[in-house]
């Protein structure tokens, strides 16, 4: 299936319902079910990846097949490792290629019994579920931030507790603080010096909850009022102040491309400055590599140069997106390098002979490419998705949400 996406004008009005965050959806559907919580969770993400974390937690089997779901792949590893019982994690064919040996090795010194059923440090896994001992481990911090919010989250239900310890560099450091911050919602308590997090065997105690709405699915609406020449757009239910880390391109856009936010109760509306004059776009995405294809596609779109670095993580995700951008922005006559490793550049030039007016974007089953390649409809005659379904992973709403604004999709 391809749909054919075009915007008569450039103008930006109305008001979206974002989906809500799939990050803290994940979480707190682990904590609150660690915590034995009676209370269900209130506006709870109807991604993909949600309901088949929430399908697992409610399930009468021992197999589970998780699909594309990295972060469950993830969080439902160190969960089942403290469940008496034996527990197959597998998923799609793209799952199994994605590395999962330094949370297992992690779990195997707290006492896990973890299995491989087929290719050394990748799914499908066997889980021999025990009780498990506390003590002190050490993990790359530069890998994944899953890995490290899936150990923390068990971590008060072991006894003894865990004392974290994180080598190098640490990649998406928000996403740990989310995690941490919603652990204390539900009463866990921790430490964290320096390079250290300790958190204590402790216990959990349920809470009513309710969700807000997604920074990272914000991301795609800020990039279109970048793209548009007249906004007023209001995204309900999101929170500039917010545990979410990609709460912090509101700044990014105001600074590059003179968008600018107002909290307007529990809404955000969005409206068009003058943009600032900028020679070149330059940003770390270490924190926040969910929205760097935004940035990317954005760029491009706008003919500004930019030099991105922190994206190391992006190679590991539903595709290699570092190669999936570098190929499919060429289409729009961008050539993007890799200055260095888990880096990406373009220094502005279009080479005309690339151009194609009406490109279709392949999608590599990665949902955030067909979503942050639909707003360049905005400045091109034609945008041609190819496989648009794939987006139901994260923002299942998201073609209707672009009918309302005055997007066609066929």
């Amino acid at each position: 299936m391809q749909y054919f996406i075009t915007k008569a004008d450039k103008i930006l009005k109305g008001e979206i319902k974002l989906p809500s965050s799939k990050s803290i959806s994940n979480r707190v559907l682990i904590i609150n079910s660690l915590s034995y919580s009676p209370y269900e969770i209130e506006n709870l993400s109807d991604s993909d990846d949600t309901k088949v974390l929430e399908a697992v937690l409610n399930a009468n089997t021992n197999h589970f097949d998780i699909g594309h779901a990295g972060t469950a792949m993830r969080f439902l590893t160190a969960f089942l490792s403290r469940i008496a019982g034996e527990w197959i994690l597998t998923g799609s064919e793209r799952m199994r290629q994605r590395p999962v040996g330094i949370l297992v090795d992690a779990l195997r010194k707290l006492g896990a019994s973890i299995e491989y059923t087929d290719n050394e440090g990748f799914p499908p896994l066997r889980i021999l579920g025990t009780s498990l001992k506390g003590g002190a481990i050490e993990l790359d911090g530069s890998v994944s931030s899953q890995y490290i919010s899936a150990l923390l989250m068990i971590a008060p239900t072991i006894p003894g507790g865990i004392t974290l310890k994180l080598l190098n560099q640490i990649t998406s450091r928000p996403y740990i603080e989310l995690t941490l911050n919603l652990m204390k919602k539900f009463g866990v308590y921790h430490t964290w010096k320096g390079n250290k997090i300790r958190i204590d065997e402790q216990n959990y105690h349920p809470v009513k909850f309710s969700v807000e709405a997604d920074w990272s699915g914000a991301s795609y609406w800020y990039a279109m009022a970048a793209l548009s020449e007249e906004c007023d757009l209001l995204l309900k239910g999101l929170r500039l102040k917010s545990f979410q880390g990609d709460a912090t391109q509101s700044e990014w856009f105001k600074e590059y491309f003179g968008v600018q936010s107002k909290q307007e109760g529990n809404d955000v509306r969005l409206t068009k400055a003058e943009a600032p004059e900028i020679k070149i776009v330059e940003l770390d995405f270490v924190e926040n590599p969910d929205i760097a294809q935004t940035f990317a596609v954005l760029a491009v779109c706008k003919k500004i140069p930019f030099h991105f670095k922190g994206l190391l993580t992006l190679k590991i995700k539903e595709t290699n997106r570092i190669l999936a951008l570098q190929t499919e922005l060429s289409k729009f006559g961008a050539i993007l390098t890799e200055p260095k490793n888990g880096e990406l550049a373009w220094d502005g030039t279009i080479d005309e002979s690339l151009v194609n007016h009406s490109p279709i974007i392949e999608t590599y089953h990665d949902h955030r490419m067909a979503l942050a390649f639909a707003p360049a409809a905005l400045v091109y005659p034609e945008i041609i998705i190819d496989d648009p379904q794939v987006i139901t992973k994260s923002y299942p709403g998201y073609w209707d949400d672009l009918k309302k604004v005055g997007f066609r999709i066929e």
